[in-house]
């Protein structure tokens, strides 16, 4: 493993993935995989897909958590803010500023460019599924367990259908996949100052969670009242970003805070930003009336959306990083690890595919992408803005 990442690289290398990850969580994943497993070797290819398995049971933003994950691993809590704010900054700046300007932007729908962009997704997730189908899937047995979780998700397209996924596959991993004796696996940070820190993050996350509402209403504190909501949606969210949709519609629109047309319009604008979809809470909260509004209201927001997805990882990663030292944890991992392969396969089927291969010009930009990256090895950025510059003229 090459030295630890300083805090200020972990930022400035989150911050250039902030601003040219686009694709929504799926390829985030595949963008984090290439920048610190194959460029940087941050984290090697078992430890990366532990992270991802855990952020997908975790409520949350995975990719997010993910890239949080990995800055909390070298650099405790300051490595881990690095991570996200660089991740996420990009994007929190663009939708503030389309709360200003929303109006002048004209319709995305059928912009060349935004279309390139999707259809470059396509490359970038196919990429990193297959290398991680050769590194994780490497017999017949997880190869199946993998397809298998794919047709699961397929037929079974629910929120919670990852976390049983996933479960399954560490379980099946657990019975059938018994890791040799041999096998050692090194904790990265399950000390005992790791682990009382992640019982008060724990505590934290549910102190608030249980302690706002109640909080909010004696109080009836504007800025109270938005973290108790935008908290509560961070935290009840499982299956990525665009299932928080319905819970912020539920605790923005239905109260008047922002109008229907409003919030359909950022979400609009949302779709051609990198970085995480959550970051549509900073628009959120600097069009709202209820709240400080502006920059202040958006970044407030941002905040409690976060806020509870970053505590959980802080509680839950050295408490997974010591039980994945046992031999009976590494044979679930060995599972849970094929499984996860099948949830990117079948997220890479849908959505993915199925809204960047909407034309046959799409689907040969794809495959144009997917070229440059597996053979050709161009940057992942690269391919991203050959795709929207090529996306102008084709589509």
């Amino acid at each position: 493993m090459p030295p630890r990442p300083t805090v200020l690289e972990i930022f400035l290398v989150a911050l250039r993935l902030g601003c040219t990850s686009f694709g929504g969580p799926v390829a985030h994943l595949a963008f984090f995989r290439k920048e610190y497993v194959e460029k940087r070797r941050w984290l090697d290819e078992a430890h990366y897909a532990d992270l991802v398995a855990l952020c997908q049971f975790l409520p949350g933003p995975a990719s997010s958590q993910t890239g949080f994950g990995i800055g909390y691993i070298h650099r405790g809590f300051a490595g881990g803010l690095a991570a996200w704010l660089g991740f996420t900054l990009p994007s929190a700046v663009l939708m503030i500023g389309f709360a200003y300007g929303v109006s002048f932007l004209g319709e995305l729908a059928s912009a060349g460019w935004l279309l390139g962009l999707k259809a470059a997704a396509v490359a970038v997730v196919a990429q990193a599924v297959l290398a991680m189908w050769r590194n994780l899937c490497p017999d017949l047995s997880r190869s199946a367990l993998a397809a298998g979780s794919a047709g699961l998700l397929l037929v079974l397209p629910f929120a919670w259908s990852q976390i049983g996924v996933i479960a399954l596959g560490a379980l099946i991993g657990r019975l059938f996949l018994k890791a040799p004796a041999s096998v050692a696996v090194r904790s990265l940070s399950s000390n005992g100052e790791n682990l009382r820190k992640a019982w008060l993050c724990l505590g934290v996350f549910l102190v608030l969670l249980l302690g706002l509402p109640v909080l909010a209403g004696l109080t009836a504190h504007p800025a109270l009242d938005v973290l108790d909501r935008f908290y509560r949606a961070g935290s009840l969210v499982f299956g990525g970003g665009h299932v928080v949709l319905p819970l912020l519609e539920r605790e923005v629109v239905a109260p008047g805070w922002v109008t229907h047309d409003q919030f359909l319009a950022g979400y609009g604008v949302a779709q051609a930003v990198p970085g995480p979809l959550f970051s549509f809470s900073a628009y959120l909260g600097a069009v709202g009336t209820h709240g400080a509004g502006g920059w202040a209201g958006g970044l407030w927001s941002l905040f409690a959306i976060f806020l509870p997805a970053l505590l959980l990882v802080a509680g839950a990663l050295p408490l997974w990083q010591t039980l994945r030292t046992r031999a009976d944890m590494q044979a679930a991992m060995r599972g849970a690890n094929a499984a996860v392969v099948g949830v990117l396969l079948a997220a890479l089927i849908t959505p993915v595919m199925a809204t960047g291969l909407t034309s046959k010009p799409a689907v040969a930009l794809a495959v144009g992408v997917f070229a440059m990256l597996e053979w050709a090895r161009w940057p992942a950025w690269a391919g991203v803005a050959a795709a929207a510059l090529a996306g102008l003229w084709l589509l």
